[in-house]
């Protein structure tokens, strides 16, 4: 019995050396973890109000910030996401905790206001409701298999004719170069036939498709589809990055759609006449792909905001957990 407890050892004792590690010259995985988390935050705020000319300066402003905190410089950041990129295992495992703990931070930081919010508090029931049953977040790149995601929702005894659907996400590109070609296929299956829609995005911000059939085609019996990134014939090793998150999958009886649209006409009139809403141009709205027909709510406005108030902000968001 001995022997065989000291075999064991040796044995575990192996497998623990042979475990890959990250070379010193790299950000290791939890502080990368925690780089990540800070950069997306720092994006959304930068997000939250102003042009897109003034958006983009704060991304860069809020970020330099976020490094000085970490002290890290831009160089070690890149040449560190190169390496997990180009070893998708590794980086599969760190950017899942990432969208873990960003979701979690997503109603502090007001991920909730605004259009893409609108259907949050509904579940799977009712004549409005959020039939997602996946992850709301996840994270793709060009290469396979982590260019296509695909899902699929089997219709049950709630679905109605007349049903319409409307798929909503919130998109953000991180690319070094590239081209960004993003794309949502979105199919609705009917007893005697399918209705196909599709949307392709290459800008980060929030990103509609509208799916409305008569009722006489019948009750739908399936949704499904994928989310795609192309460009899986370019060899380069480069950053290409697609963070998806948010994502809604509001399917509406005939009856909640008529009330939504007078609701909401009765909102934008009241709030109009207030002064309280804005909306953007689309040439402002960070390339929204929004297919809708309608711009994009600007977020609640965060003026006055500095890189040392963004830190502080992410340093309570921490401190919380």
């Amino acid at each position: 019995m001995s022997r065989y407890i000291i075999i064991c050892i040796i044995g575990l004792t192996c497998l623990w050396s042979c475990k890959p590690t990250i070379p010193s010259e790299y950000i290791q995985p939890d502080e990368m973890e925690d780089l990540l988390v800070d950069f997306h935050m720092s994006r959304a705020m930068a997000q939250l109000d102003g042009s897109f000319e003034e958006q983009s300066y704060k991304k860069q402003l809020y970020w330099q910030a976020a490094l000085e905190k970490h002290g890290v410089t831009q160089e070690q950041f890149d040449s560190s996401l190169v390496y997990y990129y180009i070893r998708a295992d590794r980086f599969d495992n760190i950017y899942q905790r990432v969208l873990n703990r960003l979701q979690d931070d997503a109603l502090a930081l007001g991920a909730s206001e605004g259009d893409i919010g609108r259907f949050t508090s509904y579940d799977e029931n009712g004549d409005t409701a959020n039939i997602w049953r996946r992850n709301s977040a996840l994270v793709m790149t060009p290469v396979a298999p982590y260019h296509r995601v695909e899902f699929s929702i089997q219709g049950d005894s709630l679905f109605r004719p007349g049903d319409t659907f409307l798929m909503q996400f919130m998109s953000d590109f991180i690319y070094q170069t590239g081209k960004k070609d993003g794309l949502l296929y979105l199919a609705i299956e009917y007893p005697d036939s399918i209705v196909v829609r599709q949307t392709r995005f290459s800008y980060s911000g929030l990103n509609q498709l509208n799916v409305k059939v008569d009722e006489k085609v019948g009750c739908p019996k399936r949704v499904y589809g994928y989310f795609y990134l192309g460009g899986a014939d370019d060899p380069s090793t480069t950053i290409r990055l697609l963070f998806v998150n948010n994502i809604q999958l509001i399917r509406f009886h005939t009856t909640a759609i008529i009330n939504n649209d007078e609701t909401e006409q009765q909102s934008q009139t009241d709030s109009i006449s207030s002064g309280t809403i804005a909306r953007r141009d689309a040439d402002e709205s960070n390339g929204g792909g929004n297919t809708s027909g309608n711009g994009a709510k600007v977020l609640p406005a965060n003026r006055g905001a500095s890189p040392n108030r963004m830190v502080e902000r992410i340093d309570s968001l921490k401190s919380r957990r």
